[in-house]
C-alpha cells in the first residue's frame, strides 16, 4: 500500500494551514486515494514524522512526499532529505520517495495567466 503526504512549510496562521488540508483532502477525494496526510516543517502540525507514523501504522510500505512548496529551496535541499533519512531508519520497510516542488509545473503558468486576467479586468 502506498500512502501519499503533502508536505508543507507550515505558518503561524492557522487558516493558511487549513488551506494546505483542504488541498490534501481534495486531492484524496479527485484521486480516490485514501492513504493520505498533511504534514508541514514547522509552526503546524503534524510534522512529517507524525503523517508517515500515521502512514506506516495504516499500512503503507511506501510514502510518497509531495511538496506544495514553489521552488526547490533549503528545506527541499537540506531539511527535507535529512528528516526521510531519520524516517527511513525508524520505519523500517517502509520506502519514502520525495516528488518534485511545484516549480517547473506547467499548470503553473496557466494559474498566473488566470490571476492577471481576474486582475485586469476587475
Amino acid at each position: 500500500m502506498t500512502g501519499l503526504v503533502v508536505f508543507a512549510h507550515g505558518s503561524s496562521v492557522a487558516a493558511a494551514n487549513e488551506a494546505v488540508m483542504r488541498v490534501t483532502a481534495r486531492m484524496a477525494s479527485e484521486g480516490g486515494y485514501e492513504l493520505v496526510e498533511t504534514a508541514y516543517l514547522e509552526m503546524a502540525q503534524p510534522d512529517l514524522r507524525e503523517a508517515v507514523a500515521r502512514l506506516a501504522a495504516r499500512g503503507a510500505k511506501r510514502i510518497v512526499v509531495i511538496p506544495y512548496f514553489l521552488t526547490l529551496g533549503i528545506h527541499l535541499r537540506r531539511d527535507l532529505p535529512r528528516i526521510v533519512e531519520e524516517l527511513t531508519g525508524i520505519h523500517e520497510g517502509v520506502h519514502i520517495d520525495v516528488t518534485e516542488p511545484l516549480d517547473g509545473h506547467p499548470s503553473l503558468v496557466g494559474i498566473l495567466l488566470e490571476r492577471a486576467a481576474a486582475a485586469l479586468q476587475a
